[in-house]
């Protein structure tokens, strides 16, 4: 995950935007409007993936600070552990890669032609994952971002009028699709259709880009 300065986010009291920035900025806002009695239910969602951030925000500002700068965003991925590569001084010539070790599961054949090729297998896997990285941003960068829209609307409004409608448009990958989903969600609480709309945008920027690959 990205570490909490380049989250960006936005933070939700039941229908009504509070705040959107970066994660701390928007941490301390949340954190004055629970102060002052808001009772509505209080949602923060990353603008990347869509997915809801849950906060500690208890105690002072230095306290939450010092919760957001230990959080798991700043971490790296679950379960992962530091291999030997990693961790081992680096011989003549050879850089420390901060290099992640993970278990991996293949057939026999597969060894077999991997380990005979130059540089044996984590080299080999290594490129062949880079490789694969490329030919596929293009559709990642579109999944992501369309993922994210829908995690929102599933969250803030599957209970509209309009939702499944506006759900199929966001799948349908129509170019000109765009106001007929605007009149699908056209009766939701104004800031969280100013949101959808947001993230519809960059949902349909992405397909408009080239692929690189």
């Amino acid at each position: 995950m990205n570490p909490p300065s380049s989250i960006t986010c936005t933070a939700f009291a039941g229908v009504r935007r509070i705040a959107t920035g970066d994660l701390t900025a928007v941490a301390l806002q949340v954190r004055q409007v629970l102060g002052g009695g808001e009772l509505s239910p209080i949602l923060i969602f990353d603008d990347q993936t869509g997915e809801q951030l849950e906060l500690d925000l208890r105690g002072s500002v230095k306290d939450v600070l010092a919760r957001l700068d230990k959080s798991p965003a700043r971490s790296g991925p679950k379960g992962a552990s530091v291999s030997a590569e990693a961790d081992s001084p680096p011989g003549p010539g050879r850089p420390r890669l901060g290099v992640i070790g993970r278990e991996v599961t293949l057939l026999p054949r597969h060894w077999d032609w991997l380990n005979g090729q130059p540089g044996g297998a984590s080299v080999t896997l290594r490129k062949l994952v880079e490789s694969a990285r490329h030919a596929s941003a293009g559709p990642d960068r579109i999944r992501v971002a369309r993922d994210a829209t829908y995690r929102f609307m599933v969250a803030m409004a599957g209970n509209l009028p309009g939702f499944e409608e506006a759900t199929r448009v966001l799948f349908a990958r129509k170019k000109d699709r765009f106001k007929e989903f605007e009149t699908q969600i056209r009766n939701w609480p104004g800031d969280i259709r100013r949101h959808v709309v947001r993230l519809m945008k960059k949902t349909m920027a992405m397909e408009a880009m080239p692929n690189p690959g």
